[in-house]
């Protein structure tokens, strides 16, 4: 089986004992037989903590947390998306009361959010909120924490129930919750959504997905399928005679996550068509890709298909 592996921060994998090379968020795989049990050793930089793990099959069918595992045709991808830090002691990066709650954002091996007041609660947090802020605002007339970390933001309500965690390029608060979030897509596309708030929990009100850039010709039918993915009007891909069958396309396709390119295996089985590879969860941290392919004609998409 052919093995991909990815990580979020540059690092060093081992097999067996053995250095076999870097790895980092560019795709480097190399034939293993899960049969074998591998023992594979991932360490990073920036006095991070290594991973370890055996290649075998139950890793694709129980990866561990740390890990999110892609299972292809014939393949796999594994991805380390989080490493823990050397560092032991407990550092407070931010505190602040609010509404009789005490929240500490800290790190301890990792990032950590803490709030206690009639009751505790202990949040596990992304590494990149080791340099979050706290802010309080007014939403629909309640006050409500902020706990923000680049375009990351967690929102909690005066009873320290945690309303909202997503990534924000722009939030407004006034008698609604206005978020912009961006995508990572071919057309740069943006959601822009509208929550109302009764001062428990956030009610999506409205919302729209705006493509801020048109895709290139070779990148149609990945522009397409992220179009389905975020909800845009991806209608306006579609030759005439397939848009009366748009509404029934999300429901064909599925519910899948994310959209990736295929391997190098799948162009030389397949050859060079239009595809992409859909992204479908099985279980916790644990993912299938399902190859779909188009047909263009006039820069319009005539027909949608799987490849298997």
């Amino acid at each position: 089986m052919r093995i991909y592996f990815l990580s979020y921060k540059p690092a060093i994998l081992k097999l067996n004992g053995l250095y076999v090379g870097g790895i980092d968020l560019f795709e480097r795989h190399i034939d293993i037989d899960p049969a074998d049990s591998v023992l594979a050793e991932i360490v990073p930089g920036e006095n991070l903590q290594s991973v370890n793990f055996f290649i075998n099959e139950k890793l694709l069918f129980q990866p561990p947390p740390f890990l999110d595992v892609y299972l292809m045709s014939g393949e796999a991808l594994i991805f380390v998306r989080e490493y823990g830090n050397k560092g032991a002691a407990l550092n407070v990066i931010a505190q602040t009361r609010f509404c009789g709650i005490l929240f500490t954002l800290f790190s301890q091996g990792g990032a950590y959010l803490s709030a206690e007041g009639a009751d505790y609660n202990l949040i596990q947090l992304p590494q990149k909120f080791t340099n979050a802020v706290f802010e309080e605002k007014m939403l629909a007339g309640y006050p409500v924490l902020t706990v923000k970390s680049g375009n990351s933001l967690i929102i909690f309500n005066d009873r320290g129930k945690r309303i909202f965690m997503n990534d924000a390029e722009k939030a407004e608060f006034s008698d609604v919750l206005e978020i912009t979030a961006a995508f990572e897509t071919c057309t740069a596309a943006k959601a822009e959504c509208v929550y109302s708030y009764d001062g428990e929990k956030l009610t999506l009100k409205a919302s729209r997905t705006i493509e801020t850039r048109p895709p290139e010709k070779n990148v149609l039918h990945f522009a397409f399928f992220e179009s389905v993915l975020t909800r845009g009007d991806y209608s306006a891909y579609l030759a005439d005679e397939l848009k009366d069958r748009s509404v029934v396309l999300k429901d064909y396709l599925g519910d899948f996550v994310s959209v990736t390119v295929p391997t190098e295996s799948f162009y030389s089985e397949h050859g060079d068509v239009r595809a992409a590879g859909l992204v479908y969860p099985k279980a916790q941290n644990l993912y299938e890709v399902k190859y779909y392919a188009v047909d263009v004609e006039q820069n319009k998409i005539t027909n949608v298909y799987p490849v298997e």
